[in-house]
């Protein structure tokens, strides 16, 4: 689990997943989901933040039933469809979490 330390080393990120929220009207749930995600695996370089921060978004709309295209959620992140592909489902399995086989 991560710390009030990892909130606050990261704000400026998780104000970004809140900006990119909002911009998808999630739920609070989902965004409770997303962050989690977010701060569970936080890479080191900035790059590649933008990409993990859309993953947990997609991932965690996705546990909250609150679902939305990876497409939608890379437009609103202003990443690649292809950034989030590649990543939400080792977010959820790092989480404990199985992804859905569809």
């Amino acid at each position: 689990m991560h710390s009030a330390r990892d909130r606050i080393e990261y704000e400026p990120w998780l104000e970004e997943l809140e900006g990119v929220a909002d911009r998808l009207e999630l739920s609070g749930d989902a965004r409770s989901c997303a962050i989690d995600l977010f701060l569970a695996d936080v890479p080191e370089d900035d790059r590649s933040k933008r990409a993990v921060l859309a993953a947990s978004i997609y991932a965690g709309a996705l546990i909250a039933g609150d679902g939305r295209t990876q497409g939608t959620v890379a437009d609103a992140a202003e990443v690649s469809r292809l950034s989030i592909q590649t990543r939400w489902k080792d977010l959820l399995e790092d989480a404990g979490l199985e992804p859905p086989r569809w």
